[in-house]
C-alpha cells in the first residue's frame, strides 16, 4: 500500500507537494477504510483518497506522476539518447533546467519501502531505495551519475548480498535513462528485498484510467476466463437496477486480411512471439461479449439478448470501471482513476464507491471527480481526511491541499455547501 509520494518540478507541480494517504485520528469507518500496517511502529493508511479542483487545476497531473513512475519502472528504450521522458515545470525558465523529483513511501506486505527518483529529460541523477527495520531507513541500493554513467552502491550489510560479478552487470546495464529495475532485470541474480520492491511497484499500481480509456476490451478479456468476476459483475448491476441478468463473453476467431498480414510483416506491427501465429494462421482472437436483458411485462419475463455495441455508455463505463476495482481489490493494487464520474449518474458513482468501500482489502484508489455531490457522503460514506483539493497560482503553479487543513471542518453543516461557497478554494476564480 501507498503512504506518500512527493512531487516536484513535474507538470504543473512546480514546487515541492505532498499526497499522503495516512489516515487521522478520526476513526469513522476505521473497520473498512483503514488499514493498519507495519511490524513495529504501525501506521493506518486510507483506502481511498478523491482530489477535487476546476478544469486545468492540475488534479490529473496528480494521477499524471503515479502512471510516469509505473511507465518509468519499465521503461526500456534501445538507446541512450532517447531521454526520460520526463516532463518538468515549464511555465518559468529556471525550472526547465533544475531536475524533477519523486519520493515514494509504500508498504509490501508489512514492510516498509522508501523509494526515490530524481532526473532530468535526458538521464537519472539519482536513485535509491531503502527499507525499515525500525524507525530509520536502510539503504538496499543507491545509483548517482558520474561522468556520464551510472555508479551504483549496494547495501551487504543489511540489505541484499550482490557480488563483484553481478554489481557490475547490473551497472553495464544500467543505462543513463532508465530505472535501477529495468538494468537489474538483466542480471541473473537473487535480490529478495530489492525484487520484493520491485513486484510491488510493477504488478500492485494499475494504469491511470483516463475518461478517453478504453475500457470494454479490457473488461471483455477478464470476463471471458473469470466466473468469479462476472458474478460480482452480476449482483453489482442488479443492485444497481440495471436489469443485466448475464453476461457472456466468448473468444472468438477473426480472419485477418491479406493486406494486414503484409503490414505485420514488413513493419514489425506486434511482439515476435504473437507475429509468427498471426502470419501462419493469419487470423486472431478477439472477445464478444452478450449482455441479457430480462423484462417483465402482462405476459411475463422475458430475456433479451444485446451486443456490446448495443449497451449505453453508462452500462459500458460501468462494467469497464467495476471490472478494474474487482481486479484491484482481488490483488491488492493500486488504482487511478481520473474523472471518475465520466458517463455515470451521480447515484451510480455513489454506489461504486459504497460497494468498493465495504470489501475489506488492501487496496487503494485515488479518483479525481467534478462531482461536489460526494461532498453531501462526507461522514456518512467518506472520511474527511479522503478528500484533497488542487488549485493554481497566479504563476500556473498547482497547490495540492486536503479538506482536514482547514480547521472548524467538523462544525460545518454542509461541506458541499461550504465548497461551493469558495469555504475551501479549488473552484473557479480562485487562483491565487
Amino acid at each position: 500500500m501507498i503512504q506518500e509520494i512527493k512531487i516536484k518540478n513535474f507538470l504543473s507541480f512546480r514546487d515541492e507537494t505532498v499526497f499522503s494517504f495516512e489516515a487521522s485520528n478520526d476513526m469513522f469507518a476505521e473497520d473498512c477504510q483503514v488499514v493498519t500496517l507495519g511490524d513495529t511502529a504501525k501506521t493506518r493508511l486510507l483506502r481511498l483518497g478523491i482530489v477535487y479542483g476546476y478544469n486545468a487545476s492540475g488534479k490529473s497531473n496528480l494521477l499524471n506522476a503515479f502512471d510516469f513512475l509505473s511507465r518509468f519502472w519499465n521503461y526500456d528504450p534501445n538507446s541512450a539518447d532517447l531521454g526520460t521522458q520526463v516532463r518538468p515545470f515549464r511555465l518559468n525558465p529556471s525550472s526547465l533546467n533544475e531536475p524533477t523529483r519523486f519520493e515514494l513511501i509504500f508498504f509490501v506486505e508489512n514492510t516498509k519501502y522508501h523509494y526515490q527518483l530524481e532526473l532530468n529529460s535526458k538521464n537519472v541523477i539519482f536513485e535509491k531505495l531503502s527499507y525499515y527495520k525500525s524507525t530509520q531507513p536502510i539503504m538496499l541500493f543507491e545509483r548517482v551519475m558520474r561522468n556520464g554513467q551510472s555508479e551504483i552502491t549496494f547495501n551487504n550489510q543489511n540489505g541484499d548480498k550482490v557480488t563483484a560479478v553481478i554489481k557490475d552487470k547490473i551497472t553495464v546495464e544500467c543505462l543513463k535513462n532508465i530505472s535501477f529495475f529495468v538494468a537489474r532485470d538483466k542480471a541473473n541474480a537473487s535480490l529478495p528485498l530489492t525484487d520484493a520492491a520491485k513486484t510491488w511497484l510493477r504488478k500492485h499500481i494499475m494504469n491511470l484510467i483516463e475518461p478517453r480509456t478504453e475500457l470494454t476490451w479490457y473488461a471483455q478479456k477478464k470476463t471471458s476466463n473469470d466466473d468469479s468476476l462476472v458474478r460480482y459483475l452480476l449482483e453489482f448491476l442488479q443492485a444497481a437496477d440495471f436489469n443485466v441478468t448475464n453476461i457472456t463473453t466468448d473468444m472468438i476467431t477473426e480472419k485477418l486480411p491479406e493486406d494486414v498480414v503484409k503490414y505485420i510483416i514488413d513493419h514489425n506491427a506486434v511482439p515476435d512471439d504473437k507475429r509468427e501465429r498471426l502470419i501462419s494462421e493469419k487470423s486472431y482472437k478477439r472477445p464478444m461479449t452478450t449482455f441479457e436483458h430480462t423484462v417483465e411485462d402482462e405476459s411475463g419475463k422475458k430475456s433479451y439478448n444485446f451486443s456490446l455495441g448495443e449497451e449505453s455508455l453508462g452500462t459500458l463505463k460501468t462494467f469497464g470501471i467495476e471490472t478494474a476495482l474487482y481486479q484491484a481489490v482481488q490483488n491488492n493494487a493500486f488504482l487511478p482513476i481520473d474523472e471518475i464520474e465520466n458517463s455515470l449518474h451521480p447515484m451510480l458513482l455513489e454506489k461504486i464507491l459504497y460497494e468498493y468501500l465495504k470489501i475489506p482489502s488492501r487496496s487503494q484508489v485515488i479518483v479525481t471527480t467534478h462531482n461536489d455531490g460526494l461532498l453531501d457522503l462526507v461522514s456518512d460514506l467518506i472520511r474527511k481526511d479522503s478528500i484533497w483539493f488542487t488549485e493554481k497560482d497566479k504563476a500556473g503553479a498547482t497547490d495540492l491541499y486536503k479538506l482536514t487543513d482547514f480547521r472548524g471542518v467538523n462544525r460545518i453543516a454542509s461541506i458541499r455547501e461550504a465548497y461551493r461557497n469558495k469555504r475551501f478554494g479549488a473552484t473557479m476564480g480562485n487562483g491565487k
